[in-house]
């Protein structure tokens, strides 16, 4: 049966007077996933509460969010929603590399997919709703759902396309730095605006090297959930530093190194909604285990900890560099 509960604002969420006036940009959160509508593994759980997600993302100051396009499907259900809502919502456009067999699986083959993804990212861009292509790369971690060989002609056929769109890159890479830089580096030349590294997992060298090819990092729960993710994070210049979600995953929880740095600012209990199980799923409330836009604040905290500077610091520093790369509908200051 689908929870269709309800509660009042007050019972949902506790107070968040006390929080600073911060604003954020969510560079990275997959809103096209159908967790957001209610529904896990095809079964309709509960209500559709994707406006209410939208909501709580304003509500601590998160006005901007790039909803991530990882396949022709969820692409073209990214830019629906940057449709849906205008000045907040935008898209990315790519296939990411654990999606790379649908190129070969396209009815037209990999050249009629690329054709369709080009269409797609060139119309989106003309309307103003995509606002980076991706997200696509290399991840060795995941070989299961595509091999080293697929996901290298797939990252390789969509850097070509990359030079043809010139957007901003919004890119996947791990455990795969070597093969990567390799892929890339060749291109460079051609892609003056560069991009994002999103989720950011890998080693110090190897975000160093990003930052010097002139990309900048960007950083989520999953970016700190070891010390030495956290040491990697304390490295990263504030110029090149970018915060995402990417709910609904890569949240931030009591088992991850960085839930020291949660803790020490209360913001589980002085800013978030109140959670509860899918199964029992009240409205104005968040879900167990789906991460979504409200807890950027918690990055940010996270990383300001982790760095020993403020947080408006870090906030403003992340939203100059992605309002300057991204634009998102901001005159860049």
């Amino acid at each position: 049966m689908m929870a269709t509960n309800s509660t009042s604002p007050a019972e949902a969420t506790t107070s968040s007077n006390a929080a600073p006036k911060l604003r954020f940009a969510d560079v990275g959160i997959n809103l096209s996933d159908p967790v957001f509508q209610g529904i896990y593994h095809e079964k309709q759980v509960h209500e559709n509460d994707l406006d209410d997600i939208i909501q709580r993302a304003l509500g601590v100051g998160c006005t901007k969010m790039m909803v991530t396009g990882s396949d022709l499907t969820s692409s073209a259900n990214a830019i629906a929603l940057a449709r849906k809502y205008p000045g907040t919502c935008y898209a990315t456009v790519g296939i990411h590399p654990c999606s790379a067999t649908s190129l070969d699986e396209h009815e037209r083959g990999r050249q009629g997919a690329i054709a369709e993804l080009a269409t797609l990212a060139k119309q989106a861009r003309e309307d103003g709703l995509a606002v980076a292509f991706g997200e696509f790369g290399l991840d060795y971690d995941r070989l299961w759902h595509a091999d080293k060989p697929t996901q290298l002609a797939c990252f390789e056929v969509q850097l070509e396309l990359a030079v043809d769109l010139q957007l901003p890159l919004f890119l996947h890479s791990r455990a795969a730095a070597a093969d990567f830089e390799r892929l890339l580096r060749p291109y460079l030349t051609k892609l003056p605006k560069r991009g994002l590294v999103h989720s950011f997992t890998g080693t110090l060298e190897e975000m160093r090297q990003l930052v010097d090819l002139g990309f900048d990092i960007g950083v989520n729960g999953c970016s700190l959930k070891t010390e030495a993710n956290l040491d990697v994070v304390r490295q990263i210049p504030l110029d090149r530093l970018q915060l995402e979600t990417d709910g609904p995953w890569c949240g931030i929880t009591s088992s991850h190194a960085s839930a020291k740095h949660a803790g020490a600012n209360d913001m589980l209990t002085s800013l978030l909604p109140r959670a509860v199980k899918k199964g029992r799923w009240i409205k104005g409330c968040m879900v167990k285990g789906r991460n979504e836009p409200c807890t950027i604040p918690l990055v940010a905290h996270v990383v300001a900890s982790v760095k020993g500077i403020g947080v408006e610091e870090v906030c403003e520093a992340a939203w100059r560099n992605s309002t300057g790369m991204f634009g998102l509908g901001c005159v860049f200051e």
